[in-house]
């Protein structure tokens, strides 16, 4: 019955809770003296200003001036409406909210909710008699126990048995309210019918832990999208939820970071792993209120997806989204797994510590956004960097207004490209400024650089270029250790990644060879070979011009000494292919 609550009963409710345990899962608060402090999750702050007093029950910021009780602290916290809060609180000390009868009309949204839970329950147990899914679900490498953990059913193939079971028996639910709640559907003639059929399904479950919504994995082959949601309704907004937010919430008192995957059985395979802090979006790309929510409970997102065209576009959208809600000291990092890989695939063969492995190397959302601005960008050029400039703007203005990170991603663009926040561009009048660094290293070249990112990661890249173009490379290089790299590649190519940056562990330059190595690349590996050939002809025929325009001004300053070198060079020249000719196989005379 719907209703108002009573005063007596809320204050019970916060005399019988301890808001240090309420805020304490949600927000870092360690004690100092009688009170608890913290950063504000509430403003953006580097010097904590907000209190915890377990004495007086109540939450206050000195920065922002937020305060009030735990019902407050969650209203703000998790965007719960004030009857939310104090189910969500009621129900963590065993209490029944009661109800007062009022004047003004309120909606009633228990009936949706016994509906859903009636559901579970009874997808729940059709999977208990279903060998079929549960060989599937066998298949894909689940236990017994993780299946009962995260409530996984299975939707008969049959076309009203839901409604039947439902509007029947024990239940007696009226069929308007499984109409609202999205169980059944209705066709262009009225008749009723259940809306999912022939489906493993999984619940999708609120912050406090009520069922709101199925997700159904078709099994087999049948008739439909291979996967389908519940449909939008009063308890449910598909671009607001995550999957397995909740599980993640109750699986740690306080989470660290949320690892952001493409499907639920991702989720459900990396929990039965052990990697607990995983949620996916419900069908639709991560979008500005899926951000909203994670950056509540944890300052650093991870974002690991298929490192297919379609796992690429989503880590990019996810970018976009995220842009707005990266203050305050939160974190966002990608990972993109090998093409043809999924969570759910890679942790059963890499193991969880394999994972984790990949997670260590996630790549931040700085480097991210840049990699792939620049991908197809020859940085050594200056069309290419006002084009970078062009392309990074929209999303630097993006950035919360004058934040670290955007100072941060104009940084990085100076680095690039040497145009910075206040730069302007060179007219005839006005000489360029030289950036600062050129006069302490050499200007890196765009694109050697990222050749070298690529041989990083593969090796074997090298094995198809001549060793002029291997010197070229090597030449190119700021740092004498990136040429000694490239020119023991070309020699080692057998070696995978970690052996090759191993070798230089502990030496000078390291950690630039490892920052190299972790720049994003989202290519597969048949279009980085192809990228890595091209790069390298280029940098070749980049290298010649350059040669020839010094040969031309020794000419001009010493024509004796040049025409000695050229002839050297002619000479040279004709041993190389004269050598190329004798190691050539014979050619066959039809």
């Amino acid at each position: 019955m719907a209703g108002s609550i009573p005063e007596g009963f809320i204050d019970e409710l916060l005399n019988r809770i301890n808001i240090v345990e309420i805020v304490g899962a949600r927000v870092r608060i360690k004690q100092g003296g009688k009170d608890f402090k913290g950063l504000c999750p509430f403003h953006d702050e580097k010097t904590p200003s907000f209190t915890v007093s377990p004495a007086k029950n109540l939450f206050y910021c000195f920065g922002c001036g937020a305060g009030g009780s735990a019902i407050k602290f969650l209203q703000q916290f998790e965007g719960l409406t004030f009857p939310e809060a104090v189910e969500s609180l009621a129900a963590s000390v065993g209490m029944e909210v009661p109800r007062q009868r009022s004047n003004a009309p309120r909606r009633d949204l228990r009936p949706l909710y016994d509906a859903m839970l009636a559901a579970e329950g009874y997808y729940r147990d059709k999977l208990k008699k279903a060998p079929d899914a549960i060989a599937y679900l066998k298949g894909r490498g689940l236990t017994g126990d993780i299946a009962r953990e995260f409530c996984l059913g299975f939707a008969p193939n049959a076309r009203d048995a839901l409604h039947r079971a439902m509007t029947g028996g024990d239940h007696s639910i009226n069929a308007k309210v499984l109409l609202e709640a999205g169980l059944i559907g209705k066709n262009e003639k009225g008749r009723e019918y259940d809306r999912f059929r022939h489906r493993i399904l999984f619940p999708v479950r609120d912050a406090q832990g009520r069922v709101i919504a199925f997700g159904g994995r078709l099994l087999g082959e049948g008739q439909g999208p291979k996967y389908l949601n519940s449909p939008e309704t009063p308890i449910f907004r598909k671009g607001q939820e995550l999957y397995g937010l909740f599980e993640a919430r109750r699986s740690a008192r306080q989470l660290k970071s949320l690892i952001v995957v493409e499907g639920y059985l991702d989720v459900i395979a990396l929990a039965q792993a052990g990697i607990r802090n995983t949620v996916a979006t419900l069908g639709t790309a991560t979008g500005e209120d899926h951000y909203r929510k994670l950056y509540r409970y944890v300052e650093e997102v991870i974002c690991c997806f298929d490192g297919d065209p379609a796992g690429r576009r989503a880590a990019w959208k996810a970018l976009e989204s995220a842009l707005g809600s990266l203050s305050g000291g939160r974190r966002l990092k990608f990972v993109l797994l090998p093409e043809g890989e999924d969570p759910d695939s890679l942790v059963r063969r890499e193991g969880a510590e394999g994972f984790h492995l990949r997670l260590t190397r996630a790549t931040p959302a700085i480097e991210h956004l840049f990699a792939g601005l620049s991908e197809g960008l020859d940085l050594s050029t200056i069309d290419d960097r006002a084009r970078l400039a062009e392309l990074a703007t929209p999303y630097i203005e993006r950035a919360p207004a004058q934040s670290p990170l955007q100072q941060m991603m104009r940084g990085r663009l100076r680095d690039l490209t040497g145009v910075g926040e206040s730069a302007k561009w060179p007219t005839s009048q006005a000489r360029p400024a030289v950036p600062r660094a050129s006069a302490r290293r050499p200007q890196r070249n765009g694109l050697a650089q990222h050749l070298l990112s690529l041989l990083l990661k593969a090796p074997q890249l090298i094995r198809q270029s001549a060793p002029e173009a291997v010197d070229a490379l090597a030449e190119s290089q700021p740092q004498r250790l990136f040429g000694e790299v490239v020119r023991y590649a070309a020699e080692h190519s057998e070696l995978d990644p970690a052996q090759l940056l191993g070798r230089w562990a502990g030496q000078e330059g390291h950690a630039d060879l490892l920052e190299l190595h972790r720049r994003l690349v989202m290519l597969a590996p048949e279009a980085m070979a192809v990228e890595f050939r091209e790069g390298m002809d280029r940098l070749l025929a980049s290298a010649r011009r350059r040669r020839r325009e010094r040969l031309k001004q020794e000419m001009r300053e010493d024509p004796t000494h040049a025409m000695e070198k050229l002839a050297e060079g002619f000479s040279a020249l004709r041993r190389d292919v004269e050598k190329n000719r004798a190691n050539s196989p014979p050619v066959l005379n039809p």
